[in-house]
């Protein structure tokens, strides 16, 4: 499995970008995902997830701020960032991994469990100035 982001960039405060992230070589019907971010000299985080019922989940950080979307027909997931500031200056991944069934529902990890995700981009950098 392959994934590639794009979309990154330099923007003003208040600005607005979308990042893709391109997955090839899925052997998957369909994958969990999830958006990570690191900013220099900090660990990775997680931004947001789609979980087992299809619903997104966000860090407290970007709530309201970020929308996570996926488009399965052409394996491209999406990261919608609107009223940057300056602490979303990081480099950001995008994540994917096969879906498990736990207790015959269909789960994935939330932006909390990256160990849970096998399959990362290499990043692509979003820099938000003042």
């Amino acid at each position: 499995v392959h994934l590639a982001e794009s979309g990154g960039g330099s923007v003003q405060v208040g600005g607005s970008l979308r990042l893709s992230c391109v997955v090839s070589g899925n052997t998957y019907n369909s994958y969990c995902m999830g958006w990570f971010r690191q900013a220099p000299g900090k660990e990775r985080e997680g931004v947001g997830a789609i979980i087992g019922d299809g619903s997104p989940v966000y860090a407290d950080s970007v709530k309201g701020r970020f929308t996570i979307s996926q488009d399965n027909a052409k394996n491209t997931l999406y990261l919608q960032m609107d009223s940057l500031k300056p602490e979303d200056t990081a480099m950001y991944y995008c994540a994917v991994d096969g879906p498990t069934v736990v207790y015959g529902a269909r789960w994935c990890p939330s932006h909390n469990e990256e160990d849970e995700f096998n399959y990362w981009g290499r990043g692509t950098q979003v820099t938000v100035s003042s």
